[in-house]
């Protein structure tokens, strides 16, 4: 029976991870009565940042008992996020949060929860679309800084004459391509010497990054640094060339800060993120979102970021304890 359920629950594209565990729009719930209905819809949650933002939201909800917060997963698609915020119009949410797979692709729903009178957060990334800012708020953080921070650091420590591969997040999202442009501006333009010897998009996910790794390993006898636009696309290529001795002077490159990425900086596997905090992140969210549907926030054109500092070996204790002081099983 639970099988079937979950199966109903797929098949109408708006799987839920409610912080309350009942679905927003079920019977005994009328508008306009009760907790505020708020929808936060992930990008993925096979996504360790997404899936590390979507719990921190659900955390955060819980200081707020005039806010009733359901969890809904993208599942990386757009198709299916355009679905659910679709949904969302239709059950009548009083607010929508939407952390989108492709900034590009989430635009028309977007506008229809606008024309729809539902106040809308984008959440990393924001839709860099002057129309779209006039009509959403959102926190996020400066993509290109982000990887900026990062790639000033690899100018310094990738030798000369080295061999790189990159992986990309998806083509559509803007965290994805301005990480990338951060990367050509800030290290490649001034490291002619440096040779590109793969690069593919594989869409913040591990198996894909690792399933990239492998091929590059097979088919270069030399690669002396990886640069990906997350951390967990750094983690997959780490995985593949772990005990092998021949990539023990890799340097590697990653964003986010996550718990696995701290530890792989701990244990000298991962060179070097940035920290990018979720838990700052669903803070924001959930303080401007109580704001906006208490009147004391507009619904457009407040935007919001967070800052996101380098991490190495050198500071990677700090991110630790902060990993650990939110619940972090880390020894």
């Amino acid at each position: 029976m639970k099988r079937m359920r979950k199966l109903a629950a797929v098949c109408a594209g708006f799987i839920l991870l409610s912080s309350s565990g009942v679905f927003a729009g079920s019977k005994g719930e009328k508008a306009g009565t009760g907790p505020k209905r708020v929808a936060y819809i992930a990008r993925a949650q096979d996504d360790s940042f997404a899936a590390w933002l979507a719990n921190s939201m659900k955390e955060e909800a819980k200081k707020y008992p005039n806010l009733k917060v359901d969890v809904l997963d993208g599942q990386a698609n757009d198709a299916q996020q355009n679905h659910q915020i679709e949904n969302c119009i239709t059950s009548k949410y009083d607010l929508i949060i939407i952390q989108p797979n492709d900034s590009e692709a989430q635009k028309p729903s977007v506008r229809k929860a606008a024309a729809a009178k539902i106040p809308v957060i984008l959440t990393n990334p924001r839709v860099s679309d002057p129309e779209i800012m006039k009509i959403t708020n959102s926190v996020d953080a400066d993509p290109y800084e982000q990887a900026a921070v990062v790639a000033r650091l690899a100018l310094t420590q990738v030798p000369q004459g080295a061999k790189a591969v990159v992986l990309n997040g998806p083509p559509g999202n803007i965290h994805s391509t301005e990480r990338r442009r951060a990367w050509k501006t800030e290290f490649f333009d001034k490291r002619a010497d440096v040779v590109i010897a793969g690069e593919q998009a594989a869409y913040w996910l591990k198996d894909q990054a690792m399933r990239y790794m492998e091929g590059w390993v097979q088919a270069n006898p030399q690669i002396d640094a990886v640069i990906a636009m997350n951390d967990n696309m750094a983690a997959g290529a780490i995985e593949v060339i772990k005990g092998n001795p021949q990539f023990d002077n890799l340097l590697t490159y990653g964003g986010d800060g996550t718990v696995e990425a701290a530890l792989l900086i701990r244990d000298g596997a991962l060179t070097a993120t940035f920290f990018q905090n979720a838990m700052e992140l669903a803070k924001q969210n959930m303080d401007l979102a109580n704001k906006m549907l208490a009147g004391a926030a507009g619904t457009g054109g407040v935007h919001t970021d967070i800052q996101c500092p380098l991490i190495t070996k050198e500071n990677i204790q700090s991110l630790i304890d902060t990993h650990k002081a939110a619940g972090a099983d880390i020894k």
